[in-house]
């Protein structure tokens, strides 16, 4: 049985129903999220019966929005491996660092959890068009799971994207828009699409649902480490649902009475080139102000204006965490250091994970003896062009 109960506006709280199609507040135009009945799920569900369920993120369908489980769109999605970094972790002197692969999810990146659930909501919706402004890895995932639904998807992207991106929607079937421009400029076009011909947009928190995906990487975190959450993850930062969504999980999971109230401080990590987001939580405001010029070789970082922006600062204020941001040279040469010491292929946004980690251990943030998660959040092999020139070995 599905505990949604309804929606409501992350900023001025106004409700609304679950059960009709909603995107944004219609007071003040904010991000909507998904609300359930934790009281009842207490009393009917606990973590002992997650033991028997199957490997991927719908072993948490009780905090997921499904009323029909029959229509959720799978293609083997979440439960990820949280792997033990000991190599990078000798190197570092820490002895217990983790890394979170995403990149092994369906299409090559946790985008695939937050399309999935918008997706497979959307088509139990009766929605069978939509589109979505990507700088890649969202546009993927959303084309995947809209061609296993047997849904028209529609794809704005700036024309300079990794060439991977482009090929892969083009590859599920997707109509690809190439825009000379940034994501914020895919964003007005597709804007202008849902008006004109009434296409549903899948544009980061734009509608309800991408972030309940995005939360169970919390969830799997949380029940990967036995109910322990760590002290610190370090998690990069474009659009913010999966920051913004692990800090709802681990609020939902307190409520249950899963975990205790020691939560991990947050880290939001963007590029020197484009990082609102830092520039706001140093500042100590509640919003971000646009980045001009926003540029970086780690595609999902380049977004220079996101609408979550105050759930995102609410979220590293309410964690006592922080925000850093590091240049494209040192992202790409961690994003290389992880690969040779741990054996993950990392996308460069994975790789800005290690470079702040590194900044923090010297300023102090962080001590060598903290359990730390760095989340890679994609594969390496569709940025091309952002890998370091290796030398062959002989």
């Amino acid at each position: 049985m599905s505990y949604m109960t309804s929606l409501e506006c992350g900023l001025c709280g106004k409700q609304y129903n679950a059960d009709q199609i909603h995107t944004v507040c219609d007071e003040c135009q904010r991000p909507l999220l998904v609300r359930y009945d934790l009281d009842e799920i207490q009393r009917e569900w606990n973590r002992d019966s997650l033991k028997t369920r199957a490997p991927d993120m719908w072993r948490y369908q009780e905090v997921l929005p499904m009323r029909d489980m029959k229509k959720a769109i799978r293609l083997g999605e979440g439960y990820t491996p949280l792997f033990r970094a000991q190599r990078l972790g000798e190197a570092l002197g820490m002895p217990d660092l983790f890394i979170k692969d995403e990149g092994l999810n369906p299409t090559g990146s946790f985008k695939a959890r937050g399309l999935c659930a918008a997706v497979s909501r959307a088509f139990e919706l009766g929605i069978r068009e939509l589109v979505i402004p990507s700088a890649g890895n969202a546009a993927g995932a959303m084309a995947a799971y809209a061609a296993k639904a047997g849904m028209k998807a529609y794809v704005f992207m700036p024309k300079d994207v990794p060439q991977p991106f482009i090929q892969e929607c083009r590859a599920y079937g997707a109509e690809v828009t190439l825009v000379d421009g940034l994501i914020t400029d895919c964003g007005k076009i597709a804007k202008q699409m849902v008006d004109d011909r009434g296409w549903f947009t899948l544009s980061t928190l734009k509608e309800p649902y991408r972030i309940e995906g995005k939360k169970t990487m919390g969830y799997e975190v949380a029940e990967q480490l036995d109910w322990v959450l760590p002290d610190v993850i370090i998690y990069p930062t474009g659009g913010g649902t999966g920051l913004v969504g692990m800090w709802k999980a681990f609020d939902e999971m307190r409520q249950l009475g899963w975990i205790g109230g020691n939560t991990p401080r947050m880290v939001s990590v963007q590029a020197d080139g484009c990082a609102p987001i830092i520039r706001a939580f140093h500042a100590g405001d509640e919003y971000a102000k646009p980045w001009d010029n926003a540029h970086t070789v780690a595609a999902g970082l380049r977004v220079p204006s996101a609408i979550g922006d105050f759930l995102m600062l609410r979220a590293l204020h309410e964690s006592k965490g922080t925000a850093v941001a590091v240049s494209d040279e040192t992202l790409v040469e961690a994003q290389m250091r992880m690969s040779r010491l741990e054996g993950i292929f990392a996308c460069p946004e994975g790789g800005a994970t290690l470079a702040a980690l590194e900044t923090l251990l010297k300023a102090g943030w962080v001590k060598p003896q903290e359990r730390v998660v760095l989340f890679n959040t994609g594969t390496g092999l569709k940025y091309p062009d952002a890998v370091t020139p290796v030398k062959d070995n002989k």
